[in-house]
């Protein structure tokens, strides 16, 4: 059966039958359009000496914050380089009132002290004295009036004129709200909320309850939301009553700010900041990738379109600003360039300190290979696309470092994991592995793998492809025939130069063919080998490439192993060697980044169309298994194929909800009421639903997109958006899924 099927395919091959898919489906394609991309500007404070209270922004965007040691303003602080809150000095002799809160009436500052109500603006017409020495609530309602109290008392006062005094009885006050509409004022008490009519001068209690902590007006005055020391209460006002039961399943329930801001609900909390969105899910600002700190103290909204979130150790700024794909990618590319090229490698910010990126310095991988394969083969799409004379820039000098890889050892036709300057190996990473280079003040890291080779073999075949320049094709196909010769020179093995095997560098049928059938590295490295195998004839038309790709697909089984559903991959059985039960002690993502890389030269170079429709139906059935987790790569890489079903939707949530924000910040998900946890599967699921990208650990391809903390090293990384996010954006414009800007 293998044997007869070996001839077919052969004969197809040999008629030069190449598949340039002449697919009639018509794929959907998403219109770049602007879209809110949120991101954060930080302020920091010195909590030891400093108590924060409220933040306010007048109508001139000026930010104001209320200590309990005076007034603050930030001071120095753009996206990735915080600033800090300073002593506010701009008004000299506020310095000598003792100012107990602050607040917003007609869009401008006002102070309450222990004797008046007063404001800088109105040209400091505003100064209404009250009778409460202990004031430290107080809100303004119709004509200059203002509701003020001590938490047991309360006045409504205007023009130093007492209009009206009462007492909270039973409760203590903990905020006021005036509702213009029906020119009351709302009082929360921490057990109570009331009503006061300031036409009527009448105080109403409407509700009892416990814990009460924050609340707000909201939808039109419609309802309130209180929030408690565990959820939150929606408060019907008209019917004056609770409407369902406490929400509980939220980010953080122990709500400590309530506020309304652009028709969107905004809660703080003793674990950062949430805002409710119109599905009834929330998205959640938790850690330094947004907040100083993750104990909020008061919400208000910002200058330009943002939020105000205080918290204990500083101002968070969440700034919503709108931009396309293509800027968001203009915005990466810069950050590329500026802090991630190490020798022509994509490479890694590491060592900071607390995000201060000045601090930090481009580390070695071992990878510098792959992952410059996959920005290098982003700023190929680029290129083809745009025809920009940075991007073949780019190309240029990735492809001398990858070249290097080749000539920096003195093994022919092997590609060193990475080089470096001489001198400096016991401070680079597996010290072990580093060797000393021919060339002089230079070294070289051997122990190349898989996922090094097929990387390499992606981006050159693009280049060779795509980019019009000649000297830059030419050197693209011969790395391609440099490393494959060696493979195939080497009875399908990688060797290193101890003359040896590197661990992962086997594609020998008595290597792969040893695992059990349902072990994954089975169908994968017959998947990458063949990819391989097909790129390098494509491009030099050399027989021993193809010859060897049918001898392994079909008298080594290596198409039989391709096929295998994704279903089948598991866990090794019992009677499995100790490697292969190691292999497949669960879903390994690195797994998946080699696969996908390798569906480029695997369905776009196929031998012909036969083949290149069985690849077609592997690469969808392992796509489907992909579903879950919403990945942006492997769902633009499945568009190769021509199917019009890929998840687009789901790869432009994936780079739209990405954070601009890259460094490796402490994130936190795992104690959240408002996922649904399950327990980890043989794919490493925790969740029923992905978290977006934003709320969930930076993190590469080869990562679980199910991960829900990162701890350890807060701020001493940042990641390089070339293959993360530039990657798939890129390919998504070159395979026309992703349109030009449409502004």
């Amino acid at each position: 059966m293998r044997k007869s099927l070996y001839f077919f395919l052969l004969s197809l091959g040999l008629a030069g039958i190449y598949a340039c898919s002449k697919n009639s489906v018509k794929q959907p394609v998403y219109e770049d359009k602007p879209f809110t991309q949120d991101l954060s500007v930080k302020y920091y404070i010195d909590t030891i000496s400093n108590h924060l209270l409220q933040a306010f922004s007048d109508r001139n965007g000026a930010i104001k914050v209320f200590s309990k040691e005076g007034m603050l303003h930030p001071y120095d602080g753009k996206f990735l380089y915080p600033g800090s809150l300073d002593p506010d000095k701009s008004y000299r002799f506020l310095t000598d009132k003792k100012i107990a809160a602050t607040g917003l009436y007609d869009q401008q500052i006002v102070y309450l002290s222990d004797s008046v109500v007063f404001s800088n603006a109105w040209a400091g017409k505003l100064l209404s004295r009250h009778g409460l020495p202990g004031a430290a609530i107080f809100c303004g309602g119709k004509d200059f009036e203002f509701l003020v109290s001590d938490g047991k008392s309360l006045q409504l006062t205007k023009d130093s004129k007492t209009l009206w005094a009462g007492n909270l009885s039973g409760d203590e006050a903990i905020a006021i709200i005036y509702q213009q509409q029906a020119n009351q004022f709302w009082i929360l008490g921490k057990k109570s909320l009331s009503t006061f009519s300031a036409a009527g001068n009448q105080l109403t209690k409407v509700f009892d309850g416990s814990d009460f902590t924050a609340f707000d007006l909201t939808d039109q005055g419609k309802n309130l939301i209180i929030g408690t020391t565990d959820g939150y209460i929606t408060f019907d006002v008209a019917a004056k009553k609770q409407t369902g039961a406490i929400n509980k399943k939220l980010p953080s329930a122990h709500i400590t700010a309530v506020k309304e801001i652009n028709g969107k609900v905004w809660f703080g909390s003793n674990e950062g900041a949430f805002a409710l969105r119109a599905d009834g899910k929330f998205d959640y600002y938790y850690g330094e990738r947004w907040l100083p700190g993750n104990k909020v103290i008061h919400i208000s909204e910002g200058p330009e379109n943002s939020v105000l979130v205080l918290t204990t150790a500083g101002l968070g700024q969440i700034v919503f600003k709108k931009m396309t794909l293509e800027e968001k990618a203009m915005f990466f590319e810069q950050q590329v360039r500026l802090r991630h090229i190490r020798n022509g490698f994509n490479a890694t910010l590491s060592g900071m300190e607390h995000g201060k990126l000045s601090t930090g310095s481009m580390e070695d991988s071992d990878n510098d290979g792959l992952w410059t394969s996959m920005y290098l083969g982003g700023e190929i799409f680029r290129y083809a696309v745009t025809k920009d004379s940075a991007a073949l820039q780019n190309c240029r000098e990735s492809l001398d470092a990858m070249e290097r890889l080749y000539s920096i050892n003195p093994v022919p036709g092997f590609p060193a994991r990475s080089f470096e300057r001489a001198g400096h190996i016991s401070e680079l990473h597996d010290a072990e592995r580093w060797q000393h280079s021919p060339e002089k003040e230079w070294d070289w890291k051997s122990t190349t793998s898989s996922d090094e080779v097929i990387g390499h073999i992606f981006a050159f075949g693009a280049m060779a492809e795509l980019i019009d320049e000649p000297s830059m094709q030419t050197r693209a196909v011969a790395l391609i025939d440099t490393v494959m010769s060696h493979i195939v020179k080497n009875n399908m093995y990688l060797i290193d130069y101890d003359g040896k095997p590197t661990m992962w560098g086997k594609w020998n049928p008595e290597y792969v063919n040893a695992f059990p059938e349902n072990v994954g590295d089975r169908k994968l490295n017959s998947s990458n080998i063949i990819a391989m195998l097909q790129t390098a004839y494509h491009f030099t038309k050399k027989e021993k490439y193809k010859e060897k790709a049918f001898e392994l697909m079909t008298k080594y089984g290596y198409l039989e192993n391709m096929m295998r559903p994704m279903s089948v991959i598991g866990k090794a059985p019992e009677d499995a060697d100790e490697h292969a039960k190691h292999m497949s002690d669960g879903w390994n993502h690195s797994d998946d980044e080699m696969y996908f890389v390798g569906y480029w030269g695997l369905y776009r170079y196929a031998f012909n169309d036969t083949l290149k429709a069985k690849y077609k139906e592997s690469i969808i059935d392992h796509w489907k298994a992909e579903r879950p987790e919403k990945e942006g790569a492997w769902n633009i890489f499945t568009a190769l194929t021509g199917t019009d079903e890929f998840d687009l939707n789901e790869a432009v949530w994936y780079l739209q909800e990405h954070p601009l924000d890259l460094i490796d910040w402490t994130i936190k998900n795992s104690h959240r009421k408002d996922i649904d946890l399950i327990t980890p599967d043989f794919r490493k699921q925790t969740t029923k639903e992905v978290l977006p990208p934003d709320e969930r650990p930076v993190q590469r391809h080869n990562a679980n997109m199910f991960n829900l903390d990162r701890t350890g090293g807060n701020g001493r990384s940042e990641h390089s958006a070339g293959d993360i996010w530039l990657l798939p954006y890129w390919m998504g414009r070159y395979l026309g899924v992703i349109s030009t800007p449409q502004k």
